[in-house]
Formats: C-alpha cells, structure tokens, sequence
C-alpha cells in the first residue's frame, strides 16, 4: 500500500482574494497621478478685462490648433478691475511661458475679413496664444484681439502721421492698385497728442514699392462728391469701406529715389490727388523666397518723409 506525501504547510499568510481588485486600482491610480505630475507644465495666470466664456476646467489653451493647458480657476482681481485665469501648461509647452508671450481669447466672430471663431459657438470660448522671447514667466495681460499678422518680422514696418484715425482698424488693408500689399498693424497718439501715428507693414514681396518720396492716403470709407457736371462715388473696396485701408502710389521720376527704409515715417494724407493714379513707376517686385534685409521695430519718432 502506498504512502501518501506529507503535505508542506506554507507559513506566509494567505492573501484573500478579495483584496487584489483594491490593489491592482491603487497601483493603476498611483501610476496616473505620477503621469499626470510627469507631463505637467507650470502654471501661469493672465489677466483679462472680461472673462465670459472661460469656465475652469473646460476651457483650454491652444497653441497652432493644438491643445496646451487648461484653465484651472478664473477669479475676480481685488479691484473689480477684471479676472484673472489660472492655466495649467502641459510640459512640452512650458517654453509659452516666457516675457513677450501673448494671450487671447477666441470668441465667434463675423466681419468682412472672414468667419473666425465659429467653432466655438458648440466647444466654447478658448484662449489662443503667442510665443514671447523673454525670460521665464508666470504672469501675463491678456490681450483683446488676435493680433493681425502672424509673422510680425516680415517685410518692412512704416509709420504713418494722419491728423485722425478715422475708421482706422488693425488688420486693415495696405493697397498698391487695389492689390493687398499689406496691412495696418496698431495706432497711437503722437508723444505730443497733435498726431496720430499710424504702424503698417508691408509684406516681403512688395517692400520696394514703397519709396523715400511716396504717397499714402486713406482709402476707407466711401467718398461723395456732388458738382455742376454729377456725382461721383469713390469707394476702394468693400474690406476698407468698413475696416479703413491704406493705400499708395510713387511718382514716376528717374532715376527712382531709393526704396524707403524700415521705421520710415510718411505723411498719410485724407485724400488722393488725381494724378496720382496716373504714376506708373516701373519697380522691380523681389521674388516671395527673397527676403529684405533684416529690419529693426519701427519706431514712432522717425523722421517724417518729405510729402
């Protein structure tokens, strides 16, 4: 007759079954929270006059479509001033939060220019940004409007001295025959308070166009005229009738003075002469690959351009 084994009695405590659902859900838990503190950027606040549409925890940060962060909090400032939001950063984008860094938010909007921001109107407001080129960073104001170009170094910055704005907007249109050349970066008042200063750029392509002895003339608006021989209605085109627009021509002359340089200052005149659209200088118009030299920012206290 065979003798059965003796059986080995374990001395390590049993573990109930009943316990490895907790744990295997803690260490799932604990390795989400270490990836959430791994791929956490800084946090930052910017501060905004108004805050509608910004809901913590919903609205995000986007930067070239992506998302980057979301907004933790919003609060009101001490003095009822504005709000001020508080963003979390994602890590691969902590490199926004830098001095020079420009803060946004998107809203639907509906002009001549385009639809922008229809989107939101099913996802909610969402804060846009700039990259800055400063020093680190944690605190920013918010800005009100996207700025009107994307790439502010390129082509060449003019300033124009205008006795009014008039219906002046950033974004507004630079024209050379009709064709968009460039645009209307930013206003201000003169250091003075005599003038308006007027900032526009002019893209890469067309930046020879503009001579030392050009002429600038607002080109929004509608113009009526009623004389002995009719009527005349001049309108430049329908993005300037209701944003301003900026439009120029250079003399013919030979040889032609040299092409103005970057920060030049021109007097921007109400009204065209009509023998300006008769000027038809022959200007050779650099390729879109060939950039200009590199510019310095434009500044308001340039020398005027002779008119």
């Amino acid at each position: 007759m065979t003798v059965p084994p003796t059986p080995r009695v374990s001395r390590m405590p049993a573990l109930p079954l009943v316990w490895i659902v907790p744990i295997v859900a803690l260490a799932v838990g604990g390795w989400m929270v270490f990836r959430e503190f791994q791929n956490r950027g800084p946090e930052i606040t910017i501060e905004f006059d108004e805050g509608k549409g910004i809901e913590p925890r919903k609205t995000t940060l986007i930067y070239l479509g992506v998302s980057v962060g979301t907004v933790t909090s919003v609060d009101l400032k001490e003095d009822l001033s504005g709000v001020i939001a508080t963003l979390r950063l994602d890590k691969n984008a902590e490199g926004l939060a830098r001095e020079g860094a420009q803060f946004w938010i998107v809203r639907p909007e509906i002009g001549l220019s385009g639809v922008r921001g229809l989107e939101t109107l099913l996802t909610g407001a969402r804060i846009n940004s700039r990259p800055g080129k400063g020093e680190p960073a944690t605190h920013f104001k918010g800005i009100e409007k996207a700025p009107s170009i994307e790439n502010v170094e390129e082509g060449r910055a003019f300033v124009l001295q205008a006795d009014r704005l008039g219906s002046m907007s950033p974004g507004a249109p630079v024209l050379y025959r009709e064709v968009k050349v460039g645009v209307v970066e930013t206003s201000k008042l003169s250091n003075d308070g005599a003038s308006v200063l007027i900032r526009i750029r002019v893209k890469t392509p067309f930046v020879n166009l503009v001579r030392t002895n050009t002429r600038f003339w607002n080109a929004g608006g509608v113009s009526f005229k009623m004389s002995l021989l009719g009527a005349e209605l001049k309108s430049t085109s329908l993005e300037s009738l209701f944003s301003g627009g900026v439009a120029f021509a250079t003399p013919d002359s030979s040889p032609l003075p040299p092409a103005a340089e970057d920060g030049a200052t021109f007097i921007l005149h109400q009204e065209m002469e009509k023998d300006w659209l008769k000027w038809r200088p022959r200007i050779e118009i650099s390729p879109p690959d060939v950039a200009p030299e590199p510019s310095q920012p434009a500044g308001p206290l340039a020398p005027l351009a002779k008119p």
